[in-house]
């Protein structure tokens, strides 16, 4: 006899049943080998969400590895059997989307990537698509007075951290030089460039591919009708369509930056709102890793803070992978970048190795080790081999998110160097913070986002070499390690006692203990999942108050309030610290407000931001040139004083300094890496640096004061790669010496030095007679006594002893009398 089910049900079906660990358990066609039982912390995050559903923004926090995806899927398969669809999976590329639609698929859950498809529009089917589908100016969904097009009720947002790039980029124009738009608008702010720094302007109207310059606020808004104008006559080029809907109403408050190849205009904050399909949706839920660091979602997605404070996290915080966390160049500070290449090598015949580098330059450094290379059109299809097969040793470039690396896909990963900045307005935000906070702050972010790619689920393990000299210097600055999330502290902090017992150590002993972890050696793990096992989510707030700060008062502005959005950013400042550099940047951002209703008092606030930090723009009135003062005792004490007061002890003063150094090499594109490092270096021997031209718009790249009254003023070329010294080069250096001869007087003498490969000028150069050249082997002779010297004052804290510097300083031949004698040649000039 046929049983009559219709009578034995209880009438909860998969599709009726609303609680996701249920909806889990009823799900029918489940992989049978993959999902038996939910994970602990994946029940823990689907509890407390149901209990609070109803909340319309809200925070989920689980570790990389955590099985967010599945946590997700269930989410939104519940919001449907409530019927508060249609729902929408959002992820960074289309790489996840067919993981999570992959995912959908062993669950048994319908999933599809298309809008238009009749089931999610129905309420039936969950949309998986990439952020940049939604959020574009010409998104299916509707932008700006078009309304929702396709209406939204439930949107999920999953590793929103690495959704930001793509909405940064959606919110930026970049106009291309072949643009008749470039031209115009060139035309519109030439004297404002010619204002803000000369030096810079003429670099750009040279063809320099490197120079750049923000244009100042007042002359932005002050030209804004004109500007929009020339961009409604081109809203229908390549460059512009898809961006000019989403920031046209808001183009007074953007940023505009001119260079030789494009114009930059991006939005200071993003008007997330002009896609009215997310800021309609009933259900907005952000799911992220454990970044400490959540203000993202404020000033991208207009989450209130409030919901930043409440987030949803599992129980526990240490359900992460095991992961050993080790600084080689720290570790043994003789190692350099090539040892550390060997070793990974060698590691990489028994083991998938995976490198992530800042930029397509520093691929070449790998590249005769590589035997996969991954950019953004082959990545696809290179996570694929990764995970199913040996490939070696891979480079990813600057691919910091978005990715998972799980089990056997990568047991290796390399983080190498510092992430590159992605565009001009990027390379100006860091360069105004440089020395700042705030800026280790982004860095740590952007590390713990590209350790959280080699370890996949709790089960997982791998190693983590984070190289590069600059890299390593910046995380041990300060208190770095309480900038982690949990998890990652308590794991570096493991690696840290580590690293103690294997200190100047060779690549033998690194290999001996990267085995412990490799090998699965039963005491490591134990000692591993102990410091985890008791570990909890921090309850503090630890979102960036300053960040939040500039959205609040961004928004102020938008409903014509700039004076109130003046005054928020100004409690801001009086409430934050003695970080000098931030406040002069948070200054900026008040007197752009403060230019909207008086212009006289934003031009004063502009004065008092740049006596805080001399890299952010000068007012319209200039300001004047402060010259360096004369010393006040001898070299050695000057250089102790200094050291002492920066680091605590000589390993901490080694790993500094090797990061400066590494910045002190011929490479295009890093003139302003290189004059700061080079400025950097005037202090760590003693001697008092300045640089005119980035803080007051005139002069030399790098001024040094040696003793009373003996200068260096320095044109920094290390970007050059002619066989001549070309005469623009030259007249900027004669240039630097009038100037230096206009600003100091009664018995001051400066030596011009031009650093460059060459030391012969261009037949048609009247270089100074007074001129010296530093070339590379000399630039590499100072930079490598520099490092004895500093290597030797190390060694038992010997730099706190100002008579063992000076006796140093002697034998490096880096005393004020050495410099030009040492350092410097004699230039030539092509005789036709």
């Amino acid at each position: 006899m046929a049983l009559d089910f219709s009578k034995l049900s209880t009438g909860q079906t998969v599709d009726t049943v609303l609680k996701p660990r249920e909806i889990f358990s009823a799900l029918p066609n489940k992989k049978p080998n993959k999902f038996h039982y939910p994970r602990d912390v994946q029940s823990q995050v689907w509890s407390k969400w149901f209990d609070r559903k109803e909340e319309r923004n809200m925070v989920i926090k689980m570790n990389t590895g955590g099985g967010k995806t599945v946590v997700g899927l269930l989410i939104l398969k519940s919001c449907l059997n409530e019927k508060k669809g249609p729902v929408v999976y959002i992820v960074p590329d289309n790489f996840l989307v067919e993981q999570v639609l992959s995912e959908a698929k062993d669950l048994g859950l319908n999933a599809v990537d298309n809008p238009e498809n009749e089931s999610f529009l129905k309420g039936k089917a969950i949309l998986v698509t990439n952020i940049y589908k939604l959020i574009n100016g010409k998104s299916v969904f509707g932008v700006g007075d078009e309304g929702a097009k396709i209406p939204i009720k439930t949107l999920l947002i999953d590793d929103a951290h690495a959704c930001v790039n793509t909405v940064e980029e959606q919110f930026t124009l970049n106009v291309s030089s072949s643009n008749p738009t470039y031209k115009k608008l060139f035309s519109l702010f030439e004297e404002a460039m010619k204002r803000q720094s000369e030096a810079k302007y003429l670099e750009i109207e040279a063809g320099d591919p490197f120079a750049y310059i923000l244009i100042p606020y007042w002359n932005w808004q002050e030209n804004l009708s004109k500007v929009t104008q020339v961009l409604i006559e081109n809203k229908n080029h390549e460059d512009i369509k898809f961006k000019w809907p989403l920031i046209k109403e808001n183009l007074e408050r953007c940023s505009c930056v001119i260079s030789k190849h494009s114009i930059e205009i991006t939005s200071n904050c993003i008007p997330i709102d002009v896609i009215p399909s997310i800021s309609n949706a009933l259900r907005k839920i952000f799911m992220t890793a454990t970044l400490s660091d959540d203000s993202i979602l404020t000033t991208h997605f207009g989450v209130s803070c409030q919901y930043l404070n409440n987030p949803i996290t599992p129980d526990s915080a240490g359900d992460v992978g095991d992961r050993l966390i080790l600084l080689p160049q720290a570790l043994n500070t003789n190692m350099f970048d090539s040892d550390v290449k060997a070793l990974c090598l060698e590691l990489s015949k028994e083991y998938n190795v995976v490198v992530i580098v800042p930029s397509n330059k520093r691929v070449e450094f790998w590249e005769d080790a590589a035997d996969l290379i991954l950019n953004k059109d082959t990545i696809l299809q290179g996570i694929k081999q990764l995970k199913t097969t040996h490939i070696g040793l891979t480079i990813l470039v600057n691919k910091y998110d978005g990715i998972d690396l799980p089990e056997n896909a990568c047991r290796l990963l390399v983080i190498d160097g510092l992430p590159a900045a992605r565009n001009n307005i990027d390379k100006i935000r860091q360069s105004e913070l440089a020395g700042s906070s705030k800026r280790v702050n982004q860095i740590v972010h952007k590390v713990e986002q590209g350790m959280g790619r080699g370890v996949r689920s709790n089960d997982d393990y791998c190693v983590i070499f984070l190289m590069g000299k600059d890299l390593t210097s910046q995380l041990y600055t300060g208190e770095t390690l309480e900038l982690f999330s949990p998890a990652t502290k308590a794991q570096l902090e493991l690696s840290e006692r580590v690293a103690d017992q294997i200190k100047d150590k060779g690549v033998e002993e690194i290999r001996t203990v990267i085995n412990y972890c490799l090998k699965r050696d039963p005491q490591w793990v134990e000692l591993s999942r102990g410091i985890m096992a008791d570990l909890n989510y921090s309850n503090k707030n630890t979102s960036d108050s300053i960040k939040i700060a500039l959205r609040e008062a961004y928004d102020l502005d938008r409903s014509r309030k700039p004076q109130e959005a003046a005054n928020r950013i100004l409690n801001e400042i009086n409430n934050s610290n003695d970080d000098l550099l931030l406040k002069g940047v948070l200054k900026q951002y008040m007197s752009e407000y403060i230019n909207k209703y008086d212009k006289v008092e934003s031009q004063k606030t502009q004065l008092s931001a740049i006596s805080d930090n001399l890299r952010v723009l000068k007012p319209i009135e200039g300001i004047g040139y402060k010259p360096l003062k004369t010393h006040t005792g001898s070299q050695a004490i000057r250089c102790s004083t200094y050291l002492k007061d920066k680091f605590k002890d000589g390993n901490k003063l080694i790993i500094y300094t090797e990061g400066v150094f590494s910045k002190l090499v011929f490479s295009e594109g890093t003139a302003n890496i290189f004059e700061d490092a080079f400025n950097e270096l005037a202090y760590l021997l003693g001697f008092i640096g300045q640089r005119p031209e980035n803080d007051y718009g005139k002069g030399p790249d790098n001024l040094w004061l040696l003793d009373d009254l003996k200068f260096l003023a320095i044109e920094c070329k290390n970007g050059a790669t002619a066989d001549l010294i070309c005469k623009h080069d030259c007249n900027q250096l004669n240039g630097s010496e009038i100037w230096f001869n206009n600003n100091y007087g009664n018995g001051a003498k400066c030596v011009p030095i031009m650093i460059h490969l060459s030391t012969c000028f261009e037949y048609a150069c009247p270089p100074s007679n007074n001129i010296k050249i530093i070339n590379k082997s000399l630039l590499e002779k100072l930079v490598n006594n520099a490092r004895k010297f500093i290597r030797s004052i190390a060694t038992e804290n010997k730099f706190e002893d100002s008579q063992a510097v000076k006796q140093h300083l002697t034998q490096y031949k880096l005393e004020a009398n050495d410099i030009i004698a040492n350092y410097t040649t004699a230039f030539k000039t092509k005789k036709t």
